[in-house]
């Protein structure tokens, strides 16, 4: 995974850093599904599909798993909240991320992630943009979300430490193709209205 990382963080435009994310995703998936999850034969290349595999067994055909996440940056005024994660590089600071779980729109993900993480809520969730993440699979969908009440409190195992930044003050950031940095450099160039 570090090597996927460093190769992305290397990426020398969007279009290229698409391509080896999907690349990345497409080669776990294949070292991982040899056996039908139906009948648990081996499964084999699909002959007409080239991202499929077709069970040898019952005859179902497998697609690589897609895993939707959202991922927010949290505004409260002219500031954006920003947490350092205990995976992240000493310093580095992102926006908040993580998965949607059954049963749970992408907005009430947004809402109980902000708040399991630091303790805050949440309103006025809105649409930015989505990226095509492989750690492993993921979809993330990126909002931005309006800060609605509140203390910020790192919940300690995921999130260390979290706090509110200006513009003109911003800490280590995540790379420049990244969601993440999208979402950060959205609001540094624009104000974003809700």
């Amino acid at each position: 995974m570090d090597l996927l990382r460093e190769a992305l963080s290397g990426a020398e435009d969007e279009q290229h850093y698409a391509a080896l994310s999907r690349q990345a995703q497409l080669q776990r998936w294949q070292q991982h599904a040899r056996f039908c999850q139906c009948c648990a034969a081996p499964l084999l290349p699909h002959p007409d599909e080239e991202i499929a595999r077709l069970c040898s067994g019952c005859g179902h055909v497998h697609y690589p798993p897609v895993s939707p996440c959202i991922i927010v940056l949290v505004l409260r005024g002219e500031q954006c909240l920003l947490a350092y994660a205990a995976k992240f590089p000493p310093g580095r600071y992102s926006t908040l991320a993580g998965f949607i779980e059954p049963g749970e729109t992408a907005e009430q993900a947004v809402m109980r992630e902000v708040k399991e993480e630091v303790g805050i809520e949440v309103c006025n969730i809105r649409y930015f943009k989505s990226q095509s993440w492989p750690f492993p699979h993921s979809l993330m969908l990126g909002y931005f979300a309006d800060y609605a009440g509140g203390e910020i409190q790192p919940d300690g195992e995921e999130i260390l430490s979290a706090s509110w930044f200006d513009r003109e003050n911003l800490p280590d950031l995540p790379s420049s193709f990244s969601i993440s940095r999208q979402l950060i450099e959205a609001f540094v160039q624009y104000r974003i209205n809700g």
